[in-house]
C-alpha cells in the first residue's frame, strides 16, 4: 500500500512515469542511506517533494557534487557508486543542521572504545576462486597495514589474534569475516558491485567492532582492473570499529564512496580530515611520525602487474558470443549461463560484473564438475528455485538446494506425442500472462499448474499436452530458454539473439530479433550497427523496455489497493 502510494504521489508530481520511478528509486537509496526518514507505515506518511528535494541537495553537498536539488546524471552516478553499507547521515533533522553549520566535516558516532589497547582477529577469508591472489597470510598482512593507519595517528594499539590449531579464530574486539548476503547481522550483502561492507561502532553490544567483508566482491592487494582494494576499504570500515561516521570532506578515507587503491599502502598517511576525526576521540600521539614502513612489520610482496585491458580477457568473449545453456529471472534479476560460469544483469540494466561468476560457488549443492545447466526458473508459488541438469532436477531454497534432492525428471510425468518419456528440459519458464509453468523440449512444450498448500507446493500436469512449439509464432521452435520480463513480455533467446512477444501473446505477425550481448551484457555492437532504442543498457529508465516493465510494476499495485 505505502509503496502504491508513493509511486502515484511521484507520478503527480513528476507527470511522467519514468522520471516517477527514478524518484521512487532516489527516495529509497536516500532512505537507505539516512538522507530521509522511511516512510511511516502506521499513519501512511510520505515524503514531500520539499523533503525530497531538500534530501538530494544534501546528500549532493556531503557527496561533493554540485548541489541542484534534483537527479541529475551526476547525482544517479553517485547513488550507483560501490560503498559502506552503513548510512552517512545518523540523527534526526536537527542533526542535520548542525552537522551542516560546523566546519569540520568528519563525523563521530558518540561511540568509542574505553580502552587503546584492542585486539582483532580474522574469522573467514575470502574465497580463494573469487579473489585469486589473496592468502590468509597476506589478507593479515593487509589489515594488520589497515589497523596501522590509524595507530600512526592516535595513541592506539592493534593485537592479532592468531587461529588456534585447528584453524578458528578466538575472538578479539574487533572481529574480521567474509560473508555473502544475509549474514545473520540484519543488513545482508547484495552480491558484487553496491555495498561492499560494514562495521558496527563500538559499545556493548555482541557485534560492537565486528567489521564484515561482502565476499562476493573481487578482493585484491592493489586494486587490479575489476577488483576492489583491500586495503582502501578496510582502512574505511575500522575506522568506523573505532567510532568515526562517514565524511564529507575529500580527501578523506570515511568518505562513503569507494575510491579506488591508494599506492604503496607502506607510505600510506590518513588525510588531516581523518586525523582530526580520530585524534578527537583517542587523543595525539606522541612519538613515531606516521607513515613510512615499519621494521616490526614483515615486509609486503610487491603488488601484482596490473591485469591485461578488458577486450584482451577471454570472458569478453565468452559474454559477447551468445550461445548460453540457460536464462533465468531469478529474485529479478536476469541469470545466463554458459558452461560452468554465469553473468548477472541487474533489475536497473547494469552487469553485475564484466567477469563471470563459477556456478559451483554460488549455487550450493549441485554435483560437482556441473559445466552445462539445461533450464532454471524461480518457483513462483514459494519463490524456490529449480535447476534441471540431464534426467534430474534440484530445488533451491535461495543459493542452497534442500535436502532430498536431485531427484529424477520422470516424476514430472512428461511423456513426448511418441508415449516416450522426455529425459530432459531445454528451456523453462513462468508465463507471466496466466501464472503457469511451461517447460520445453524436442520441439514440444507441456503446462503445470503449481500452486502452494500450506508448506507445500504441489504440481499438476495440465491435460491436451504436449503441443508444438509453432504455437509460438515468430519466434524460434528449438530456443535456449526463455523468461517472463516486463509488462508480461515473453522472451526467448536464441544463440546471441533474442526475440520479444509483447505481452506473452502468441502468433504475432513480427518479431524482430535483436542482440542479446548488445542489450543485455554490455558489449560493443558490431561495426555499422546502433545499438537499438529499447536497449536494456538505457540507465537512465527512459527506454521502451524499462518503461513498460515499471508501468506494469505501477499498474498491479494501484489495483491492489
Amino acid at each position: 500500500m505505502e509503496l502504491g502510494l508513493l509511486l502515484l504521489m511521484l507520478l503527480t508530481l513528476t507527470g511522467n512515469i519514468s522520471a516517477a520511478l527514478e524518484q521512487y528509486r532516489a527516495v529509497d537509496w536516500l532512505s537507505r542511506y539516512g538522507y530521509l526518514p522511511p516512510p511511516d507505515p502506521r499513519t501512511s506518511k510520505l515524503q514531500t517533494k520539499e523533503g525530497i528535494e531538500k534530501a538530494i541537495r544534501v546528500m549532493q553537498r556531503f557527496g561533493g557534487v554540485q548541489e541542484t536539488g534534483v537527479l541529475d546524471n551526476e547525482t544517479l552516478k553517485l547513488m550507483s557508486t560501490p560503498r559502506c553499507s552503513l548510512p552517512d547521515i545518523v540523527g534526526n533533522e536537527d542533526m542535520l543542521r548542525r552537522k551542516r553549520r560546523r566546519r569540520k566535516r568528519y563525523a563521530l558516532s558518540g561511540l568509542k572504545w574505553h580502552k587503546t589497547d584492542l585486539t582483532w582477529s580474522v574469522h573467514s577469508y575470502p574465497t580463494p576462486s573469487l579473489s585469486p591472489g589473496l592468502s590468509s597470510s597476506l589478507v593479515d598482512q593487509i589489515l594488520t597495514r589497515a589497523f596501522k593507519a590509524w595507530s600512526d595517528e592516535a595513541p592506539l594499539s592493534f593485537r592479532h589474534l592468531p587461529s588456534d590449531i585447528r584453524g578458528a579464530a578466538t575472538g578479539g574486539d574487533i572481529r574480521v569475516t567474509f560473508s555473502r548476503l544475509l549474514h545473520d547481522d540484519g543488513y545482508p550483502f547484495d552480491g558484487q558491485g553496491g555495498t561492499l561492507a560494514h562495521a558496527f561502532f563500538p559499545g556493548r553490544d555482541e557485534v560492537a567492532g565486528d567489521t564484515h567483508f561482502d565476499d562476493d566482491e573481487i578482493w585484491s592487494y592493489g586494486g587490479q582492473s575489476g577488483s576492489t582494494d583491500l586495503f582502501t576499504v578496510a582502512v574505511h570500515e575500522f575506522g568506523h570499529a573505532l567510532g568515526l561516521s562517514h565524511s564529507s570532506s575529500d580527501p578523506s578515507i570515511m568518505r562513503p564512496y569507494y575510491q579506488g587503491p591508494v599506492g604503496d599502502i607502506s607510505k600510506f598517511q590518513l588525510a588531516a580530515d581523518d586525523r582530526n576525526a580520530i585524534q578527537q576521540l583517542y587523543g595525539v600521539k606522541n612519538g613515531r611520525p606516521p607513515g613510512g614502513d615499519d621494521p616490526d612489520l614483515p615486509r609486503l610482496p610487491s603488488p601484482p602487474p596490473p591485469r591485461p585491458t578488458q577486450p584482451s580477457d577471454p570472458s569478453h568473449t565468452e559474454r559477447c558470443q551468445g550461445g548460453f545453456d540457460a536464462v533465468a529471472n531469478i529474485r529479478g534479476e536476469v541469470f545466463f549461463f554458459k558452461g560452468a560460469q554465469f553473468w548477472r544483469t541487474k533489475r536497473d540494466g547494469s552487469l553485475s560484473s564484466l567477469n563471470p561468476a563459477q556456478i559451483k560457488n554460488f549455487w550450493i549443492g549441485l554435483p560437482s564438475g556441473t559445466n552445462k545447466i539445461d533450464a532454471v526458473y524461480e518457483r513462483k508459488s514459494d519463490s524456490s528455485i529449480i535447476f534441471f541438469i540431464g534426467s534430474q532436477y534440484w530445488v533451491f531454497k535461495d543459493r542452497e538446494a534442500m535436502s532430498g534432492y536431485p531427484r529424477p525428471l520422470s516424476e514430472w510425468g512428461m511423456r513426448t506425442k511418441s508415449g516416450g518419456l522426455v529425459d530432459r528440459v531445454e528451456a523453462a519458464f513462468i508465463w507471466a500472462h496466466n501464472g503457469k509453468t511451461y517447460l520445453f523440449s524436442g520441439g514440444e512444450f507441456w503446462r503445470f499448474d503449481e500452486s502452494r498448500n500450506g508448506e507445500h507446493v504441489t504440481r499438476q500436469l495440465e491435460p491436451g499436452y504436449p503441443r508444438d512449439n509453432s504455437l509460438w509464432g515468430g519466434v524460434p521452435t528449438n530456443m535456449d530458454d526463455i523468461i517472463s520480463w516486463g509488462e508480461g513480455d515473453a522472451y526467448f533467446f536464441k544463440d546471441n539473439l533474442y526475440w520479444v512477444l509483447k505481452n506473452g501473446g502468441l502468433n504475432q505477425d513480427v518479431v524482430t530479433p535483436k542482440s542479446i550481448a548488445v542489450d543485455w551484457l554490455r558489449c560493443p555492437a558490431p561495426p555499422a550497427t546502433s545499438t537499438p532504442k529499447d536497449c536494456i543498457c538505457d540507465l537512465k529508465g527512459s527506454s521502451s523496455f524499462l518503461r513498460s516493465s515499471w508501468l506494469l510494476l505501477i499498474f498491479v499495485i494501484l489495483i491492489s489497493k
